[in-house]
């Protein structure tokens, strides 16, 4: 079974005998990216030099093409797919489906010759993230440790949103997160009225417009580039400022800071310094929602992504012990 999928040591996801998802491998035909977050973009060049097709979702693709430039997929041949339209490559045929994580997320389903059933979650949210029937399960593991259950999902955007409030009777607040986390905050404050103006640097902004795009409601996003809305924060007037996580400390010093992170188990939101919050707000499933996923898709066989950051090894245990079912980290540290 297990010579059906795998996981190498750089980190591709093998299944079948033509797909390699979220890392270059020179023996497979086709390369997959199940989304765009940077460790699932891995040799992505050496991948549209060698392989003969490269896949994606349309909104993997726009998002690339603002997140690294609109040049750096020109060098192959890129196919963008529709979540359940199949792709016949050989005697294999190859399915997106969605995964709830960041926009344009995909789950991918490859049928052999055999009718072996053999999956990859990719990233994913159990709450939006249909369940697919698998003979072999190749699945992420970030959140695979007991350890790491978030018993408050339905508390955390009503305190999302009333953390901002509060933050905005002092002036500006500042929001910082990953590229598709920031929208989905957006699009949380929006759906609540928050009425205070959004903005955004330039990079956070081109990737919010694209969720727009592809049906996002996030409001009308600001460019702090534009001198106007870039002195509403010098002035400190109450506004939203949606800052990438790697700006975290060289702006907002001293002033209203929230940090969005999946790192968090114990309570929904917790204060880390005058003014400074973090809100456990993950787009990835914790311990139980990878459990019951498991559960419901039934596999033969579990490999568990020992690669990506995680617990890949204790999610194998844990299922093995729970369901009686062959499971394995891959790569073997």
């Amino acid at each position: 079974m297990s010579t059906k999928a795998t996981i190498t040591d750089r980190g591709a996801v093998i299944l079948g005998k033509s797909v390699a998802c979220d890392a270059f491998d020179e023996s497979q035909p086709l390369r997959i990216v199940t989304h765009a977050h940077a460790d699932h973009m891995i040799g992505l060049q050496q991948s549209l030099r060698t392989c003969e097709k490269v896949l994606m979702t349309k909104a993997t693709k726009d998002l690339i093409d603002v997140m690294r430039s609109p040049l750096f997929l020109m060098g192959g041949y890129v196919e963008t797919m529709d979540y359940g339209k199949t792709v016949q490559y050989g005697e294999e045929s190859i399915t997106l489906f969605p995964a709830d994580h960041i926009l344009g997320a995909a789950q991918v389903l490859v049928e052999d010759a055999e009718g072996a059933r053999i999956v990859y979650t990719g990233d994913f949210r159990l709450e939006g993230t249909p369940v697919l029937d698998a003979d072999i399960l190749v699945m992420e593991a970030t959140y695979g440790s007991p350890s790491c259950r978030r018993p408050f999902n339905r508390d955390v955007k009503e305190m999302l949103v009333s953390l901002v409030e509060e933050g905005l009777k002092h002036g500006s607040v500042y929001v910082f997160g990953y590229h598709g986390k920031l929208q989905e905050v957006m699009q949380i404050l929006h759906e609540a009225g928050l009425k205070a103006p959004f903005l955004a640097p330039e990079k956070v902004f081109q990737v919010s417009k694209i969720c727009e795009k592809h049906g996002m409601r996030i409001g009308r996003v600001y460019r702090l580039e534009e001198k106007e809305f870039r002195s509403m924060l010098e002035r400190n007037h109450p506004c939203v400022a949606f800052y990438h996580m790697g700006s975290r400390g060289k702006v907002g010093r001293g002033c209203f800071c929230i940090y969005v992170s999946g790192w968090e188990f114990d309570v929904p939101c917790r204060e880390i310094a005058d003014k400074e919050y973090v809100i456990a707000l993950s787009d990835h499933s914790d311990f139980d929602g990878l459990m019951e996923y498991v559960r419901r898709s039934k596999p033969r066989l579990v490999i568990t992504d020992n690669f990506r950051i995680g617990y890949a090894e204790t999610l194998a245990r844990q299922i093995q012990r729970r369901f009686n079912i062959s499971a394995l980290a891959l790569p073997k540290r």
